[in-house]
């Protein structure tokens, strides 16, 4: 079991501190290590919505049971390396400008190091806020490329780094232990890479300072592809299908383009692939369970459970044949873009679930909050959700909606198997049926409030195709009613999205449509000058 040396400051340099500090009657250093430590784990593309958590029994019990569970949780964008920007940086794509997970679309290139990367909560708690950090596992989708640093590089506010070279695996990886590189090959007690961040995590508990916060992020490849359950796992669940909800299977026929070309009803191949799938995703959250029980008991036996939050919660969600798309993320529904989150800490009481609206944005600025750091002195988008956590605000004083932008990614040239899809697609599975394309770029306002739970898009595409939903009357989005919500809704959600799509910062988190706070002026948007609502407009006729 590898394992990553720890420097640790001598005990006489924090006497020292204490004893020049002695004629103020307290010591300023052991009040600053009283602050929460914090504990964050990341999945991998793992839902909510299709059963993600049924088999993570422990980790519910200990985190989920033990503090609070929030039902609408979002992310920003959804797919692996802008979400995974958006929870380093608190920011919307727009702003920290990764809109894919390739190189060319700023996922772990050089410019993101520089411009964004010493923005990062990480490094706002390493060096403002006296924390030691630790990350293990998966960073970003092309970290690791020698075309921006390779793995020798470092990213700002680590202070124990271990990154896995590109996307997950479980098997056969390498690792960037402190900028240098650990080869993994796949013999389960040494490598099985769920395991390893496991016990590196236990190790880092082990061996930090015992004289200041610590801040520690575990970042699993479950439930990603490809899926490899470790031996113990590997027979679990034999019956489990994908859950037939509603709109399993069935033709989304007012919807975008690119989802009303998914053949229906699908193929029994495509239907036993997804379903096995389904199952691997599953045997594979296992480990991730056991490794949060070895964490949540490792913190307990230190003494430091008490003093330490432990947030959960995955990057993006995922479907297994929901309008007949068969494996993927990157759609606006609530399957793809909704994602667990539970969350246990001091002043967190037991059993609470949330309604409260929070997105992937908000958990830099909810961190930094927890460390004491003002998040006004950042240029984060999101809001710290810890004064709903600690039951000081209520529904009626809360934000009310998020911002969703995706950017669709397509092939310039036609996939000989599938002539009659012509370029532009991508994500095709053997039967022709594509789960994106260029223009399946698209921006949400996803509204959560006390009288509406609504989803307003615009696909940035030539029809201008617009998807609402009234997710309280139709959670499983199949109706589309954009042509006949009250057109005053249309152009106050479609002014609200174009602020939301420019905003940054504390803009970000002005009142939302369905806010009691909220002022709309048409004649700042809807003359005839205004080309964007004339379109809509007339397609909406």
């Amino acid at each position: 079991m590898a394992s990553i040396h720890l420097r640790l400051p001598t005990l006489l340099n924090v006497l020292l501190i204490c004893v020049t500090l002695l004629l103020n009657n307290e010591c300023v250093v052991a009040k600053t290590y009283r602050r929460p430590n914090i504990v964050l784990i990341l999945t991998d593309d793992l839902d909510i919505a299709i059963g993600g958590l049924n088999p993570l029994i422990k980790t519910k019990k200990l985190i989920g049971d033990a503090g609070i569970s929030f039902t609408n949780a979002f992310v920003a964008s959804p797919l692996c390396c802008p979400s995974r920007a958006s929870i380093l940086t608190g920011k919307y794509p727009h702003n920290h400008h990764v809109i894919n997970n390739t190189l060319e679309g700023n996922c772990s290139s050089l410019a993101w190091q520089k411009s964004q990367e010493p923005q990062t909560f990480p490094a706002l708690l390493q060096t403002y806020a006296g924390y030691q950090t630790f990350f293990a596992g998966k960073y970003l989708n092309e970290y690791g490329n020698s075309d921006a640093g390779g793995i020798e590089h470092v990213p700002a506010g680590w202070d124990y780094w271990v990154g896995l070279e590109r996307n997950s695996k479980y098997y056969n990886y390498t690792l960037s232990v402190n900028g240098k590189a650990k080869k993994h090959g796949q013999n389960y007690s040494t490598d099985y890479l769920t395991d390893v961040l496991a016990n590196m995590s236990l190790d880092f508990l082990q061996y930090k300072s015992n004289y200041r916060p610590f801040f520690m992020m575990v970042s699993t490849p479950a439930p990603h592809s490809p899926w490899t359950a470790a031996p113990q796992y590997e027979n679990s669940y034999p019956d489990v299908k994908a859950p037939r909800d509603p709109n399993f299977n069935v033709h989304g026929k007012d919807k975008h383009w690119l989802i009303r070309q998914a053949k229906t009803p699908m193929t029994n191949s495509s239907v036993e692939f997804l379903d096995e799938a389904f199952r691997k995703r599953w045997r594979t959250l296992l480990s991730v369970d056991d490794l949060v029980e070895k964490v949540v008991k490792r913190l307990e036996v230190r003494g430091e459970l008490e003093n330490t939050y432990v947030i959960f919660t995955s990057d993006n969600g995922y479907h297994t044949g929901q309008f007949s798309l068969p494996l993927d993320k990157r759609q606006l529904y609530e399957f793809d873009i909704k994602v667990p989150l539970m969350v246990r800490g001091p002043k967190i009481q037991a059993n609470q679930t949330s309604p409260m609206l929070v997105a992937n944005v908000d958990l830099g600025p909810t961190i930094l909050d927890i460390a004491g750091y003002d998040v006004n002195k950042t240029q984060m988008d999101g809001m710290s959700f810890l004064p709903v956590m600690q039951g000081q605000v209520n529904s009626s004083s809360w934000r009310t909606d998020i911002l969703v932008e995706y950017e669709g990614e397509g092939s310039n040239i036609t996939d000989p198997a599938c002539p009659l899809l012509g370029p532009g697609v991508s994500e095709c599975f053997p039967d022709c049926v594509c789960e994106d394309s260029y223009n399946n770029t698209y921006a949400c306002v996803r509204t959560v409030a006390p009288s509406t739970n609504l989803q307003y898009c615009e696909f940035d595409d030539n029809e201008v195709f617009v998807e609402v939903y009234n997710v309280t009357a139709d959670p499983f989005q199949l109706s589309n009613i954009a042509k006949s919500i009250d057109q005053e809704v249309l152009e106050k959600m479609n002014h609200r999205l174009m602020m939301l799509q420019s905003c940054s910062g504390q803009a970000c988190r002005t009142p939302g449509v369905y806010d009691t706070r909220y002022k709309f002026d048409p004649r700042l948007m809807f003359g005839s000058h205004n080309p964007r609502i004339s379109r809509l407009r007339q397609v909406l006729k």
